[in-house]
């Protein structure tokens, strides 16, 4: 859930420094179906009937929608900002996989939130997880709504959403995207 403020603070940071909204329509991404995909993927198998229904296939279905939403972010890594977004993916899906399919998440950090939600989860206290600094080892304050907890890949992947949406909005600041021909200077 910490990913979603990067959209609205993409947003502001884009008109702040000038872009316009119509940048966005003209982002071209590749490969939205097995992004789309793999997040729907995701987001079903942590409801409490798909995660009954998967059982212990859970985590290598976690793994592999984790690992088709890198593939498809990857195919857009030309675009300005989703070098990041593609870095921060790749943290996650590296302590993901060395921790059995499961992201680890602090205990200190759960608590802070009021620990684990009832239901299945892809988050898991682990005494002694591998690749501990990429696991969940911080927490959103309880008072934000979606609070969650969230490692330094969600960050990577946040701040690469903020910026590719500031830079497609001021590329079409650059570029005059609502200038008409009789408006160009010669």
């Amino acid at each position: 859930m910490f990913i979603l403020y990067a959209i609205p603070i993409g947003i502001v940071i884009g008109i702040l420094a000038g872009g316009r909204l119509e940048g966005l329509a003209a982002l071209r991404l590749r490969w939205v179906p097995l992004m789309l995909l793999g997040l729907l993927v995701q987001v079903a198998i942590f409801t409490d009937a798909v995660g009954r229904l998967v059982g212990e296939a859970g985590p290598l279905i976690y793994v592999a929608s984790t690992a088709a939403v890198l593939i498809a972010v990857l195919r857009n890594v030309t675009i300005p900002g989703v070098a990041v977004i593609a870095a921060g993916a790749g943290c996650n899906l590296a302590a993901i996989v060395a921790n059995g399919g499961w992201m680890p998440a602090d205990p200190a950090a759960l608590a802070s939130i009021g620990g684990l939600d009832d239901g299945y989860t892809n988050s898991i206290v682990v005494a002694d997880p591998a690749l501990r600094p990429l696991t969940d080892v911080f927490a959103l304050p309880a008072w934000l709504p979606l609070s969650n907890v969230f490692s330094v890949g969600d960050v990577l992947i946040g701040i690469g959403i903020a910026a590719t949406i500031a830079l497609a909005m001021r590329a079409a600041r650059a570029t005059g995207s609502d200038a008409t021909p009789a408006a160009t200077h010669l």
